[in-house]
Order: C-alpha cells, then structure tokens, then sequence
C-alpha cells in the first residue's frame, strides 16, 4: 500500500491508503485486469467436455459395466464348440456396442431436453418454493417452540423434580444367598 502523506492537527504523519491494484471495476493493475475480463468471458454453458472420460464422477461404475462374462457363462462340463463360443461373445460385445450407440442417436437429445426441462423445474422448485418453505416453517415454530419450551419448563420440570427427591431416598442393597 501507497498513498499521499499529510498531517492531521495534532502534528502526527499519516500515509492515506491507496490499492495498488486501483479500483476494482476499472483495474489499472494489467494482470487484475486479465484475471476480471478472463472471468467475464468463462461460460458454464460452453465448457469444454472430456470427450475420453465421460464419467468423471463415476455415476456408472457399478450398474451398466456389463461384459459377455457377467451375463453368459458356462459351467464345467457343458461346454459349447470354440467357435460358437468366440462368435458368440464378439456377436453380443459388438450388438451392446452399436445398439447402444443407434439408441443413443435416435433418443440421446430428446432425452437430454427432457431430463434438463425436469432438472430446470426441479431447481427452480426448489429455489423459489421448497427453501421459502422451510424457512418459514423454521421462523413461525421457533414461537411455537419458545411456548413449548415454557410449557414445559413450568409443568414437567418441578414435577420430575419433585419424583426425583421422593425416590432418590430408595436404597436398593443385592444379596447373593448360597
């Protein structure tokens, strides 16, 4: 920090503080001003997606990793020709690979429109009506706690008090006989 010196009335030397970086809507420090108009123009809309790794957050792990394995075994003793064997497994990979794929042209947008159409209605439920809610909720039962919590405070703690000292003179003693 930098600034003007002056001298206030009783003669003591005080700087005036001034930012370095200037006012923050109109930078005059080059970098703070990168790092603002770098901010202005990033879209959450337009990020850049991982076209390699499509599960970042590891949503599918354990539900749709399904091999020729997992669905079609074997056991000892009945097993078919080779042949069969590999043409079946390369007949089911490459069907789940391209069916999933056609399913995936023909429905992926649609589908893609209908869940973000369900996500929007579903944050702004939850903005404008579900949080007000509880928040009123939460303000209007604090008066009725208070009046609980006084109800209570009056009628049950002398009563429990009082039960507490009649039997708090009850010795109890075990005795094992043989």
């Amino acid at each position: 920090m930098s600034g003007t010196k002056y001298v206030d009335s009783e003669g003591f030397l005080y700087t005036a503080p001034v930012r370095e970086q200037g006012n923050i809507y109109k930078p005059n420090n080059k970098m703070m001003g990168d790092e603002l108009s770098e901010k202005a123009v990033h879209d959450v809309h337009t990020k850049e997606i991982d076209l390699v790794n499509r599960d970042p957050k590891h949503l599918n792990d354990d539900v749709v990793k399904i091999d020729f394995e997992d669905v079609i075994a074997e056991p000892e003793g009945t097993h078919s020709f080779d042949g069969i064997w590999k043409a079946s497994f390369t007949t089911f990979t490459v069907t789940k690979y391209w069916f999933y794929r056609l399913l995936s042209a023909i429905f992926g947008i649609p589908m893609a429109l209908i869940w973000g159409i369900y996500f929007a209605i579903l944050s702004f439920l939850h903005i404008w009506a579900v949080v007000p809610c509880i928040r009123s909720y939460l303000i209007e039962i604090q008066c009725i706690s208070r009046v609980y919590s006084i109800c209570i405070h009056t009628f049950c703690d002398p009563l429990f008090e009082a039960i507490g000292k009649v039997f708090s003179s009850i010795r109890a003693t075990v005795r094992k006989e043989i």
